[in-house]
């Protein structure tokens, strides 16, 4: 298929990757141009705005930080709307909003194209090795439609519902992952604190209850002081808010959710390392 790209940082590119790998035609852009060098190296086409990346494309993917670059990428004068073919299809995969979910799939709807909300959970290590778990929202039809491009790029997919009902299964990804992090986090002080083997209790508790994906991928990472993103704690920040946002429209009080989120403030805002990977939470404390 002819595909197009939008946001080539480090979890876009290794699903470039796999998309070519799989005999896609992809054309990609990236707000910073120098970071699609590679991909076009590896047989990617670059272009320079979104609107002609929709243009050259049968469908269209978005990854990008926050849901003011999803509005803009998609709503600009040179944005995919102003480029998309009738009947082609456009899949965000960016952790946004419900509500803009629900926006793009109205405009779509309006102007016959398919458009799907399908953020993904499995970080760098997932993006790489095509085991990402892909929540989707929007058109059920589109959705089947789109199967075999997930089957290439994830382990996981599944249908959630109406517009909006990917981010909102992201959302309680995000909820559940907030508690893990601030756990593998503790569980590391209390450790060192207690004088005990780190690698010996990272080998103890991955056998046990207390497993999780999380430690089993950011602990050695830590031990290693490597706290480089495959994930940007700044991006988790951005995505604690809205799963906060759209618990209050809920009349629901997710107090562990709040503190996690407090703790990434101080992370991003106040020490300023939201570049590092969501494991530099332990650089707060």
């Amino acid at each position: 298929m002819k595909i197009g790209f939008i946001g080539t940082g480090v979890m876009g590119a290794a699903i470039i990757k796999n998309l070519m790998a799989a005999g896609h035609t992809l054309t990609v852009f990236n707000r910073t141009k120098s970071k699609t060098d590679k991909l076009v190296a590896a047989g990617a086409t670059w272009a320079p705005s979104p609107r002609e990346v929709a243009a050259q494309s049968d469908v269209v993917f978005t990854m990008v930080g926050f849901p003011q670059d999803v509005e803009q990428v998609y709503f600009e004068k040179d944005g995919i709307f102003a480029g998309l073919n009738k009947n082609a299809t456009a899949i965000d995969m960016t952790t946004s909003r419900p509500s803009l979910a629900a926006k793009l799939a109205a405009y779509g709807n309006n102007h016959s194209f398919n458009i799907l909300d399908a953020p993904v959970s499995g970080g760098d290590i997932g993006a790489k090795n095509a085991t990402l778990t892909i929540m989707v929202g929007g058109d059920e039809k589109t959705y089947h439609t789109m199967l075999p491009l997930f089957k290439e790029i994830g382990k996981t997919s599944n249908y959630f519902g109406p517009a909006g009902s990917g981010q909102h299964a992201k959302m309680a990804n995000q909820i559940m992952i907030a508690g893990t992090m601030t756990g593998l986090t503790e569980m590391l002080l209390y450790t060192r604190q207690a004088g005990l083997d780190e690698q010996k209790v990272l080998k103890t508790l991955s056998s046990g209850g207390a497993d999780n994906w999380s430690m089993d991928n950011y602990v050695p990472r830590i031990l290693k002081d490597d706290y480089t993103p495959g994930f940007f704690a700044r991006h988790f920040l951005k995505d604690l808010r809205i799963a906060l946002e759209e618990a209050d429209k809920m009349g629901l009080d997710l107090r562990a959710t709040n503190e996690a989120k407090r703790l990434y403030e101080i992370m991003v805002d106040v020490k300023g390392l939201g570049n590092q990977g969501t494991q530099g939470l332990i650089n707060i404390y």
